[in-house]
């Protein structure tokens, strides 16, 4: 937990090093699915570890003592107003993180390999 609000632990491959990088982010659940948000927040250009996940879609995930292999893919515009509801309840802040910038916010999907 951070600000009373639930946290995992992602990691990526570094998409130029090759190097994993690990993250603590704000999650939400869509059923079995975790859903993280890659704000930065509001800055212009995407965090780093969005831009490897991109990259190398297999992360790894820590929540609580559960770890796990997953494959991780931005939200489809179809999917993204559903799940973009479902974290803002989570951190309203993304609303205000979107608002400062032109940049599309992406939700981003893991789901256990």
């Amino acid at each position: 937990m951070w600000e009373g609000v639930p946290t995992l632990l992602l990691t990526t491959t570094g998409r130029r090093s090759g190097t994993p990088r690990t993250t603590p982010l704000i999650y939400g659940r869509d059923g079995d699915r975790y859903l993280v948000v890659a704000s930065r927040g509001g800055a212009p250009a995407p965090p780093d570890w969005y831009q490897n996940l991109v990259a190398h879609p297999e992360v790894w995930v820590q929540v609580m003592a559960d770890r796990f292999t997953a494959r991780a893919r931005t939200s489809t515009a179809a999917e993204k107003p559903t799940l973009w509801k479902t974290m803002t309840t989570i951190w309203p802040a993304y609303d205000e993180y979107q608002a400062r910038t032109s940049r599309e916010i992406p939700v981003v999907i893991i789901e256990r390999a």
